[in-house]
């Protein structure tokens, strides 16, 4: 059975004042898996990582990291977990090497500095202040010291906020080099781009619940794809092949702009193709897309706003558990 190095169980967490930041969560991260925790601000993805993290102890449900308690066992955790949190907080007159040796002298088994600070774009940077570096800088370090102790298991919370485009992608591939070698990720993210090209599995969050999970494609295959063009000169809406023939599960015509949904891509632009050589005309304009994560997420917090809606604001009943199966939405009695 594939070893589930992360295991939450109806996870709660409260704030002073009574505020219930997360309500009722679960899910698994197996070993080498990268897991995604997707949702708006506000949702619970740090308040979440911060439990996994042994930061503080939930309110109330199981938490495992690694087969411990990382708020009770930390010291059975911490040696073998690594952190990227938000902001890192280092102070601001040391120098970047300065930085990097006294993260080194507190972390158990730690890697050789220059090492850690050449694998995130840093080794020239070494005499620099922290002071002085740029915000894509100074979470090229964050990162650096997450990764000084070789962890098993590493949280990464909005890694590549404040990184360039060329940044953010270096920081994918180091990312991902890290997953081939073992290396357990649990990531939050408000990029959906860097979920989408990341992570194995994912869930959404909403309000302190999880409202969808599963792998990309999973949560992306709730959303229909589109087929839009120009109906030809000549041509009208009725002289298309019937609509659900083609696996079309709605449509709209806006002018002479016609636009499908459809569950079933292949088979419906298919079809609509076929239809335009046997009379000979072009569609012009024709574009042909499948449905994306951002779509996905979307429709999921539209959807979840308007239950709250009806509901008192209480968030959707029950809770989902994002397992290793693939599933999305498998709900769960509260």
């Amino acid at each position: 059975m594939t070893e589930q190095v992360i295991d939450v169980d109806g996870l709660r967490r409260t704030y002073a004042g009574g505020f219930e930041a997360v309500r009722g969560i679960s899910f698994t991260v197996a070993r080498g898996e990268l897991f995604a925790l997707l949702g708006t601000n506000g949702a619970g993805k740090t308040s979440t990582v911060e439990v996994l993290e042994g930061l503080t102890a939930p309110a109330a449900g199981h938490v495992r990291v690694l087969g411990h308690d990382p708020y009770r066992e930390r010291n059975e955790v911490r040696p073998r977990i690594g952190m990227m949190l938000q902001e890192g907080g280092f102070p601001s007159e040391l120098t970047v090497t300065e930085t990097a040796r006294m993260w080194a002298g507190c972390t158990s088994g730690a890697r050789p500095v220059g090492d850690a600070l050449e694998a995130v774009g840093l080794g020239r940077r070494g005499g620099t202040r922290v002071k002085q570096l740029s915000g894509g800088e100074k979470r090229r370090l964050d990162l650096a010291m997450a990764l000084i102790g070789d962890p098993e298991v590493l949280f990464l919370d909005e890694p590549t906020t404040g990184l360039d485009a060329e940044g953010r992608r270096e920081t994918w591939e180091l990312v991902r080099a890290l997953r081939e070698r073992g290396t357990t990720v649990l990531l939050t993210t408000h990029y959906l781009e860097e979920a989408e090209q990341l992570a194995d599995r994912l869930a959404i969050l909403h309000e302190g619940r999880i409202a969808a999970a599963g792998t990309v494609a999973d949560v992306v295959a709730t959303q229909p794809s589109r087929i839009s063009f120009e109906l030809p000169d000549g041509y009208f809406l009725g002289d298309l092949p019937p609509l659900a023939a083609l696996g079309v599960t709605g449509h709209e015509l806006t002018g002479r702009t016609v636009r499908l949904r459809t569950d079933t891509l292949q088979r419906s632009a298919t079809e609509l193709l076929l239809w335009a050589r046997r009379n000979g005309v072009e569609l012009r304009g024709l574009d042909i897309r499948a449905a994306t994560l951002e779509e996905a997420f979307l429709r999921i917090a539209r959807e979840m706003a308007g239950t709250e809606g009806t509901s008192g604001g209480h968030g959707a009943s029950g809770a989902h558990r994002a397992s290793g199966t693939g599933e999305v939405l498998e709900k769960e009695t509260a």
